[in-house]
């Protein structure tokens, strides 16, 4: 949108894309604590949005639909890497799965199955299945610090939108790319349902003909195996 003398309308944008913020606060939130209001992530991607409006050159050649995606969500996971709620004990455990998910992978040339994962743990299944659901509320994005952790992207200072936004920037696809592949094949299906066609918990699990608690485990175990291998 742009005003008599060519220039982009900001108020016009800002009310066009406010129902964009609202989305994607609906989006993050099927993956946090009840403690995190919908009204605190929708407040920081406003911010986002506004920084969105403030920065976009369209000099630059990219929309301002995908430069305002990047900004509003990035807001919003600034805010919520700022808290940190994970308490430790679940951060140690959850340091402790990807670990024992990269030797046993390095073991067994494969990757490891969830009862494999447990014993290696000194857990049994049950006790695995709970460690896998305290670190997917803890980690809330783990798949996106995944992402995170290969870099920003060349020739930029913001980072992908989302994972499937890091496929598509050189070595990070690469790596990721490669990872994913090594993912058992319902894992695989679980993140492309979530990331790339956006349904939430409990189409998945419909879907995979699971409930929606152990759409989050398998989640959380499909972070895990991505972690341990690009560290690796």
């Amino acid at each position: 949108m742009y005003t008599a003398q060519g220039k982009i309308d900001q108020h016009a944008l800002l009310e066009q894309y406010m129902p964009l913020v609202r989305r994607h606060a609906l989006a993050l939130q099927v993956r946090l604590p009840a403690s995190v209001e919908l009204d605190d992530l929708i407040q920081a991607g406003m911010v986002g949005l506004l920084d969105a409006l403030e920065r976009f050159d369209t000099a630059q050649g990219a929309s301002f639909s995908t430069f305002a995606n990047q900004r509003v969500r990035g807001a919003m996971i600034d805010e919520l890497r700022s808290r940190d709620w994970m308490p430790r004990s679940v951060r140690r455990s959850a340091r402790a799965l990807d670990q024992a998910v990269h030797k046993l992978e390095q073991t067994l040339g494969r990757a490891p199955d969830e009862r494999e994962i447990a014993n290696a743990l000194g857990m049994s299944v049950e006790e695995y299945h709970q460690l896998l659901l305290d670190a997917n509320n803890g980690y809330l994005l783990g798949f996106d610090d995944v992402v995170s952790e290969l870099g920003e992207p060349p020739g930029g200072d913001t980072a992908p939108a989302t994972p499937h936004d890091a496929l598509l920037q050189g070595d990070a696809r690469t790596h990721l790319v490669a990872a994913i592949e090594h993912l058992p094949e319902r894992e695989k299906l679980l993140l492309g349902l979530y990331y790339q066609e956006e349904l939430n918990l409990k189409e998945i699990g419909a879907v995979l003909g699971v409930s929606e608690s152990r759409v989050c485990q398998l989640h959380s175990q499909a972070v895990a195996r991505l972690r341990s291998r690009l560290a690796a």
